[in-house]
């Protein structure tokens, strides 16, 4: 799948002034969207505004006609744009045409949605296919990585697989959660002969964390992750050593630490952690992972997965991450 390149910025001033006008008021008056959405609007927007530029005339956006904006996403597919990728452009476009309708329609009573019902998204048909891995290959590349020493990629590994958190919620984690008090709670497991055992379960919970929600803020939670996770981490900060950044997962250019970008954790996937499985690895799968193994391995209630994950609503959970549904209920995450 192709990403289309950025717009510069002397492309960009080079496009009709009112379509300029009109991108930068909604982006500014636009709170309920993430920080990540509007960066992601802002390019979408610019791209194809460019694209009317040097394809339609430069028109303004009041001008632009159904049939600009259907050549415009063909263009797109033939070049190789993902099914989502166009749906985000498609997105961007609509949401902006509904700012302009709404707030302006005593100017332009006349203009109208152009991105209709009956222009469909093309399909591509490339879909990657969503395999979570096993508990077996969790503790493969857990113990490979440690085996290599790479120590700050086993703390993300594991921090990232116990709490389900996504790639950008990871990049938020301090340092100073080795400080955290652990959450104990007795709990009861069977010893090798069947037999009941009490024993202490040891967890934690960081700081405020930036989530995935509507708006600047976001839904601001708390991540519980493991005692498992916490001596990773503890681990990688001992061999760190001292240094002024306060992030926990860490850049180093020079001299210079800083805090990860955000293509770090997919480079690291992408190249180390899929060659130790020997299938594709992404961010996003540790969480897929997470709630799968919880329901289908550990028998737990998708509520438990549900809860971990933060999602409104069960049927997220189990629609979009729990693979195979064939579990008992209980409980509890973490025990």
């Amino acid at each position: 799948m192709v990403r289309l390149e950025d717009i510069t910025q002397e492309q960009w001033e080079s496009c009709n002034p009112i379509n300029i006008k009109w991108v930068e008021e909604f982006l500014d008056n636009s709170p309920q969207l993430s920080l990540k959405t509007l960066k992601q609007y802002n390019s979408a927007l610019k791209i194809f505004f460019y694209w009317i530029k040097t394809n339609c005339g430069d028109k303004e956006i009041t001008s632009i006609k159904s049939r600009d904006y259907l050549l415009y996403q063909n263009t797109l597919s033939k070049r190789g744009v993902s099914d989502s990728g166009i749906k985000l452009k498609r997105s961007a476009i609509s949401s902006l045409v509904g700012y302009i309708m709404l707030y302006y329609q005593d100017e332009y009573p006349m203009f109208r949605q152009f991105i209709t019902k009956q222009i469909k998204v093309p399909s591509t048909g490339f879909v990657n296919k969503k395999e979570p891995l096993t508990p077996e290959e969790y503790n493969l590349l857990c113990i490979k990585l440690a085996e290599l020493e790479e120590w700050q990629k086993v703390a993300y590994l594991k921090f990232s697989y116990s709490t389900g958190c996504r790639r950008e919620e990871a990049r938020q984690l301090l340092k100073e959660v080795v400080n955290y008090e652990p959450l104990l709670k007795e709990v009861v497991i069977k010893d090798e002969e069947g037999n009941d055992l009490q024993v202490e379960s040891r967890s934690y919970k960081t700081h405020d964390i930036r989530c995935k929600g509507k708006g600047l803020i976001g839904n601001v939670r708390k991540l519980q992750f493991s005692e498992d996770a916490m001596i990773a981490i503890k681990k990688w900060l001992e061999v760190r050593g001292q240094d002024s950044c306060e992030y926990m997962f860490i850049s180093k250019k020079g001299n210079v630490i800083s805090q990860v970008s955000d293509s770090t954790f997919n480079l690291w996937c992408s190249i180390l952690f899929s060659e130790i499985v020997g299938r594709r690895v992404h961010p996003h799968l540790f969480r897929e992972s997470r709630a799968t193994n919880l329901v289908v391995h550990e028998g737990m209630n998708i509520k438990v997965a549900q809860k971990l994950l933060g999602h409104k609503s069960s049927v997220t959970t189990e629609n979009h991450y729990i693979i195979r549904k064939d579990a008992d209920d209980s409980d509890e995450a973490f025990i």
